[in-house]
């Protein structure tokens, strides 16, 4: 199941690359930060290896089409600004639609008005960390635009450091890639082992954040049957 997802993914990935050179990273990457779960951590490595031309042959070879030679800053900027650009949906849909959604039905979504106004204040006191560390963090890079459009954060300080925060992270998994070469095509690559391991660990934090939500729900459940409006 696992290697047939990596399959589809991959081919997608390769065959945007190759149709469209570094604008398809930036579409790709675009679509990551869309609050689609379209994992960056497929999507760079891949345009790294293909910064070594062999390694761009090997690849088109394997997917039947002629892949471009990607120069690895260029790649990564390239992801960087997909990310601003998917970034900016995410943000518009939170600033435009969510905050009110969540007024009026966060009693049946279990979102307390403390909880808005808590989070309003760490966006506009420490907005910029808050963007910057979670650009850098696995599957909460990919949600973080949402809360920040909700929460109005400045949108000119938003996108700098979604771009700041990006690019060191989109650079590391292109080198990665590049040092991986032709061995993304593995099975039991590197990438695909660590990728495992990372999903662990993510899946521990989950089950741990899953069990504060109920907990944390359920007390704003109860303050609103408090209140007569559950």
């Amino acid at each position: 199941m696992v290697k047939a997802i990596f399959t589809v993914l991959g081919g997608f990935c390769v065959y945007l690359m190759a149709t469209l050179s570094y604008g398809g990273i930036a579409i790709l990457m675009g679509i990551e930060s869309a609050c689609i779960p379209l994992p960056s951590e497929l999507i760079m490595p891949y345009a790294g290896a293909m910064t070594d031309p062999g390694v761009a042959a090997a690849l088109g070879s394997t997917y039947g089409v002629h892949l471009p030679v990607f120069n690895l800053v260029l790649a990564a900027i390239a992801g960087a600004l997909g990310c601003n650009l998917g970034s900016e949906l995410a943000y518009w849909v939170g600033a435009k639609g969510g905050r009110p959604a969540i007024l009026k039905y966060g009693r049946y979504l279990l979102i307390s008005k403390k909880e808005i106004d808590l989070a309003d204040r760490w966006f506009e006191r420490r907005g910029d960390v808050i963007i910057f560390v979670g650009r850098l963090l696995p599957v909460i890079r990919t949600f973080i635009a949402f809360p920040a459009g909700v929460s109005r954060m400045n949108r000119t300080k938003f996108h700098l450091y979604t771009f700041v925060g990006s690019l060191p992270w989109c650079l590391m998994l292109a080198y990665v890639g590049r040092r991986l070469g032709v061995e993304l095509l593995d099975e039991h690559s590197p990438l695909k082992h660590w990728m495992h391991r990372l999903d662990a660990v993510i899946g521990v934090a989950v089950i741990a954040a899953a069990g504060y939500f109920v907990w944390s729900r359920v007390k704003v459940y109860k303050q609103y049957k408090a209140e007569g409006q559950a």
